[in-house]
């Protein structure tokens, strides 16, 4: 669902929050409580202090049970001269408290499966004879939020499925599960990617195994492919009966997209790994040209007409195995796969296809090209270039932000091109939401891709194109146009789900028979999150619960701890949408300059006390439609003291990159003459100047930050950034790598062009990659210098989701 404004013959407005009348309500208001409990009423808890403790101890520390009892007994130690004791006297009583919460309380079923086929008469492999346990959620219990009765109009409730095999164990042989997941799509992909149990886990699938011998058998091969698809349609049949005709609330269900790898798409869709059968009759060899779609109508057909050889080596379809959508209305595996751009477009088109192209010969061209790339908020370093053993999907997204700039000039003119053009198509597919303008971009982005990457055949680097992954993003726009942007829909949300749903619960378990014992973590772990949903619903999570004399000496396990802004990460903050806004550090730096001559020294800048002047006349003057003009013997002046700060923080909203459901995130910009002992860093950002002057980059220029001090002048407190302009070299952006460039600008004598500005003037951090050109790097040119070696510079709009949509 998308929360953009999209504009046709008329007008509509969606994805809003409305009332049970369907009148718009606030956006930023919180759900409503699930329960009708007064706001004193812990039930099961006996207060904050004892839910807050379980929450701390089996959500947050994930406490064994023998620690458990441990802390319990050192916090019973010191409550004995109190004549008090803990909430929980030991892990037993603990589990019980959270066994009892009534709400998230939805039991684990299963049902079994095995081989009802015929056997051999002797000789029996083991996989006939072994019967397969699938545990699961019913799905249609999982909808507990909406059950109103006064609701009467219906609304249709996309299923948003999710799976894949992961390994939770190696060094002693491969144990693996086999998670299903789910969500719905009635919410905003913020919401899903924020990890707020808007994808719960709802099975485990069975893993069928037998001896070697028989693993390549055809019977095993689609025994296998069965068992998954029989699966999947014996834990959705609860909902079968909803799909035609409203529940008795006002739901009508449908399967929607379903999120999966390459080798689980295979098993979806039956098919050889290597085939593009999922979604067009392009033949393998032929993947160049947009083919005809393919629909469950079509494969019906071809089951009744051909031959199994024939369907299978033509078609990819094997005869006998039933999908699983075939059990359901309006279902079709062959509409319903999910784009993955994890998968398909960060590790396949960019890792496996772009930079192996590029191959040997640029690691010895550029590596040292992006080991000197300056830091930046959430950028992760190569100090080696990008030598490096295993690639990670983190590695594929960090390298996608510098390898551009780093490899101009070493490279062909439209290998930079196919770049830029790739990279265009893989940032807009991953906005928020999208509109019938952004696919219009998407698609031009990716016409200019397949136009460009003809110079690796042309070079003779490649022979064909015959690559399905490719081949996957013509066919992006129109799963985009049914089920809408796909950045809360990739098999990344469902791959970090692992680690919560499968890894920790394993290992929190005893390793022996433990799939019992995961159900049970994660159904606890239900628990927690649900009576605290509930709980702060009511507003009893507000702000510190020792707010009474009785509670003022209770352990504090939940108070938010003291965070410093001089790290360099970019993270994701609570709260709704806000205006962009900076705020200096909480705390300055010791030991620094406390006055405007002190500081004029230590930055060997002699004009500074006229640049004051030159503020603090702007400053007292900003509401005048014709101010006067700056005279340094009228000026007002300041001698007073200053507090200089070597850091501040950005907020503002950026629904596109990892943020909270409001959307906002916010990084650390730094200004300080060593960083953890080494040298200087001073970062760039983006800053708002005025309407009136013109600007290529909609009122934004881009500066380097060399102070940041505030002080009090009258009865104001100002807070101010010094800075470096910098200069746009033309009034268009580069149209190779698509970014504008900027230099470092000088006064008509040749010095540096320095300004003061009040912080409110800066709206981000920016960064920005030398123009390295075609000469070999030296080793003396770090991350740390590069930005006083180089005189031209692009502005990285490949930074993050964010900075690609402002610059």
């Amino acid at each position: 669902m998308n929360d953009r404004r999209k504009t046709t013959d008329y007008d509509v407005e969606l994805g809003l929050k409305c009332d049970i009348n369907g009148d718009f309500i606030n956006q930023n208001a919180p759900p409503t409580p699930r329960t009708e409990a007064l706001p004193t009423n812990w039930t099961p808890y006996e207060s904050r202090v004892a839910f807050e403790t379980a929450e701390f101890l089996f959500a947050c520390n994930q406490m064994s049970a023998g620690q458990i009892d441990t802390f319990l007994g050192l916090w019973a130690a010191t409550l004995v001269k109190h004549e008090d004791s803990p909430p929980f006297a030991t892990h037993h009583g603990l589990y019980n408290t959270i066994d009892s919460t009534p709400l998230g309380d939805i039991a684990w079923e299963s049902f079994s499966m095995s081989h009802k086929g015929v056997k051999p008469a002797d000789n029996i492999p083991p996989w006939m004879k072994a019967t397969y346990e699938v545990w699961f959620h019913d799905p249609c219990l999982l909808d507990k939020i909406a059950k109103d009765p006064e609701m009467h109009k219906s609304t249709f409730v996309p299923l948003i499925v999710g799976s894949n095999k992961t390994t939770v164990l190696v060094a002693t042989g491969h144990t693996e599960y086999h998670p299903l997941y789910l969500s719905i799509g009635n919410i905003f992909n913020n919401v899903r990617r924020a990890h707020r149990n808007s994808v719960v886990l709802v099975g485990f699938l069975a893993i069928p195994t037998t001896t070697k011998e028989h693993a390549d058998d055809d019977d095993f091969r689609n025994f296998h492919r069965q068992l998954f698809h029989s699966s999947l349609a014996n834990i959705f049949k609860s909902l079968k009966k909803y799909m035609t005709t409203p529940d008795v609330v006002r739901f009508i269900y449908g399967l929607g997209l379903y999120i999966a790898n390459y080798p689980e798409q295979v098993l979806l869709w039956v098919s050889l790994q290597g085939g593009v059968r999922s979604t067009c009759l392009n033949n393998c060899n032929n993947l160049d040209g947009n083919g005809l779609l393919r629909c469950r109508e079509q494969t019906d057909l071809l089951v009744q007409e051909l031959q199994y050889r024939q369907l299978w080596y033509e078609y990819s379809v094997v005869e006998d195995v039933m999908l699983f959508t075939n059990d359901f209305a309006r279902a079709d595996i062959h509409e319903l796969l999910s784009p993955n751009i994890l998968h398909q477009i960060i590790k396949g088109t960019f890792k496996d296809h772009l930079v192996d192209w590029v191959g040997e010969y640029l690691e010895h061209v550029h590596g040292r090209s992006i080991a000197a790339v300056a830091p930046f908020a959430g950028l992760q370093r190569f100090p080696e270039g990008r030598g490096f053993a295993q690639w990670t999907g983190d590695d594929s997204k960090a390298l996608m932000k510098v390898y551009l700039p780093a490899i101009k000039g070493h490279v062909p003119q439209d290998i930079i091109r196919a770049f830029s053009a790739f990279l265009d198509f893989c940032y807009i597919i991953r906005h928020e939401a999208l509109t019938e303008d952004d696919l219009v971009q998407l698609e031009d982005a990716l016409h200019r891709f397949h136009q460009y990457r003809e110079v690796f055949r042309t070079t003779g680097v490649r022979l064909t194109f015959l690559l399905p992954r490719q081949h996957s993003l013509q066919h992006y726009s129109r799963t985009i146009r049914l089920f809408g942007a796909p950045n809360g829909l990739c098999s990344s949300i469902t791959e970090s789900k692992h680690i919560k749903a499968v890894k920790e619960p394993w290992r929190r378990s005893s390793c022996y028979k433990a799939l019992g014992q995961m159900l049970l973590t994660n159904q606890r772990l239900d628990k927690i999150a649900a009576a605290q949903s509930d709980f702060e619903a009511h507003n009893m999570l507000h702000g510190s619960f020792a707010n009474t004399p009785q509670e003022l000496n209770r352990l504090c396990v939940n108070e938010p701890q003291h965070q410093t802004i001089e790290g360099e990460a970019a993270e994701a903050i609570e709260g709704p949408a806000a205006d962009a806004h900076v705020e200096l550090a909480a705390k300055p730096v010791l030991g620094g300059p406390h006055d405007i001559p002190a500081l004029a020294l230590e930055l060997g800048l002699p004009s500074l006390p006229t640049m004051i002047q030159r503020f603090l006349h702007n400053q007292l003057h900003i509401a005048d439609p014709e101010p006067p003009t700056f005279n340094p013997a009228t000026a007002p002046t300041f001698l007073g003291r200053i507090s200089v700060f070597s850091s501040a923080a950005a907020s503002f909203y950026a629904p596109s990159d990892l943020s909270r459901t409001g959307g906002m995130r916010h990084e650390h910009i730094c200004v300080m003459t060593s960083w953890r002992g080494g040298p200087a860093r001073n970062g760039c950002v983006f800053v708002s100047i005025n309407n009136e002057v013109s600007c290529v980059l909609d009122g934004l220029v881009v500066a380097r930050l060399l102070r940041l001090f505030s002080f009090k002048y009258r009865t104001e407190y100002l807070q101010c950034a010094i800075i470096w302009w910098f200069s746009y070299i033309t009034d268009s952006r580069d149209p190779d790598t698509g970014m504008y460039i900027v230099a470092p600008s000088t006064n008509d004598d040749g010095t540096p062009d320095i300004s003061i500005i009040h912080i409110d003037c800066i709206f981000r951090a920016a960064h920005l990659v030398p123009l390295y050109g075609a000469n070999f790097l030296p080793r003396e040119i770090t991350l740390h210098n590069s930005y006083n070696m180089f005189y031209a510079f692009y502005v990285n709009k490949y930074a993050d989701h964010h900075a690609f949509e402002v610059a």
